[in-house]
């Protein structure tokens, strides 16, 4: 009998807050950067599409990466080249100069940035399972740590991001971003765990056949293909809000520390509400919860359409932040107790790659759109649809699997 131990599932977790962390540094730092060349919302949003392209793809490959490599060591590889990525902005500028950190630069930095970054997340999402048992823990309370944890990370990374590009400038910040990913491959470097170490690869298909099984599996099992899709569609409303709207909002007020004290409020709303769902789960239906977070984030970001002031931004955005807190504890439990072991790396990447695919088209609509039209504009460009695609998830009968156990 394995003796009961919390160890491994400790080592997740703050593999997860300091790789988190490091990315959340960088959320702040890339925009702030290219927008402090000339102020252009359509040279942000390059930037921030470079470094969410590559996650459709990178996603895919890193579950089958996961699955054929080993969980451990796929966390580790990533973070390493995350690390190394993320580092090249500041010894570019030491060897070549200031002036050589362009646009064209922080794209390709930024999108190999992005390549790395699921590789890791999906390899410490699939050891959460076993980590769960070994602990003695539900997948639900696990699920909700780690999400809670994950948002954390984006209260300290942005917090933290923000003060930096304040007193260091933002090309010295992504020193402490390279650090931040060292940090996460020491915690995995001594993580022991059944599952976690080379699989078995002799029942294994090659690797396009078995990215082909992990997508054939999802779009077979309606919960996950709905899920999918809604979360395809939220991502791609949604993503140039942070990434883009409200950078140019504060970059145009000279207002860095402000736009990390935003970014902080959306991660402590989550905190609080990915901490709740693990109490929330046991009187609430989990369809109740998605639903009502779905709305909730169109309803918001309608409220902040409007660009009221600062206080009002901040406590909308946390509450924005708490009902969406759950809904990564729900995916991560649909996927986990729907996809087999030997599945569940593919079958996380596939979902993530889904959800990243609409990202790109987001944000190439809502740069060019905010420097022709204004910012209140593009944010009801955007508040709008995600408010009826809230309407809709009402009526998704697939959702209504969300409250029945795997077997039934």
């Amino acid at each position: 009998m394995i003796k009961t131990s919390t160890g491994p599932l400790y080592l997740i977790f703050f593999a997860a807050l300091t790789a988190g962390a490091g990315n959340g540094i960088s959320l702040v730092a890339f925009p702030w950067l290219v927008l402090q060349r000339n102020g252009s919302a359509v040279e942000a949003s390059i930037v921030a599409m470079a470094g969410t392209l590559p996650l459709l793809v990178a996603t895919l490959i890193a579950g089958a990466a996961v699955d054929y490599l080993g969980r451990r060591r796929v966390s580790m590889i990533s973070d390493l080249l995350s690390a190394l990525s993320v580092a090249a902005v500041p010894v570019i500028a030491w060897v070549f100069g200031v002036d050589a950190i362009d646009v064209a630069v922080l794209a390709g930095l930024a999108a190999l940035g992005a390549f790395f970054d699921p590789a890791g997340m999906t390899a410490r999402e699939t050891m959460l399972p076993e980590a769960a048992q070994r602990a003695g823990w539900t997948l639900d309370r696990s699920n909700s740590v780690y999400e809670a944890i994950f948002n954390l990370a984006y209260i300290v990374g942005p917090g933290i991001g923000g003060l930096l590009i304040a007193t260091l400038g933002g090309i010295d910040t992504m020193w402490v971003t390279a650090c931040a990913f060292l940090l996460s491959i020491a915690a995995i470097a001594v993580l022991r765990l059944e599952g976690a170490g080379t699989p078995d690869r002799e029942h294994l298909p090659q690797v396009w056949a078995g990215i082909v099984e992990g997508l054939r599996f999802v779009w077979n099992t309606p919960v996950l293909r709905t899920l999918a899709f809604v979360d395809l569609t939220a991502t791609g409303l949604y993503m140039p809000v942070e990434s883009v709207l409200f950078p140019k909002y504060f970059t145009d007020r000279d207002e860095p520390a402000q736009l990390g004290w935003v970014l902080m409020a959306l991660s402590l709303g989550g905190l609080v509400g990915a901490l709740g769902y693990a109490v929330l789960s046991k009187y609430s239906r989990r369809r109740t919860i998605m639903l009502t977070a779905v709305i909730t984030l169109g309803v918001a970001m309608t409220v902040i359409a409007f660009l009221p002031p600062l206080p009002v931004i901040l406590v909308v955005s946390a509450i924005l932040g708490f009902v969406y807190g759950p809904i990564a504890p729900i995916y991560n439990y649909v996927m986990q107790t729907r996809a087999p072991a030997h599945l569940r790396g593919r079958v996380v990447g596939v979902m993530g790659s889904l959800a990243y695919a609409a990202g790109p088209l987001g944000l190439i609509v809502a740069g060019p759109l905010a420097d022709a039209t204004g910012l209140h504009a593009t944010f009801l460009a955007l508040s709008l649809p995600m408010l009826l695609l809230g309407a809709i998830a009402v009526f998704l009968p697939a959702l209504r699997e969300l409250d029945r156990s795997p077997e039934g």
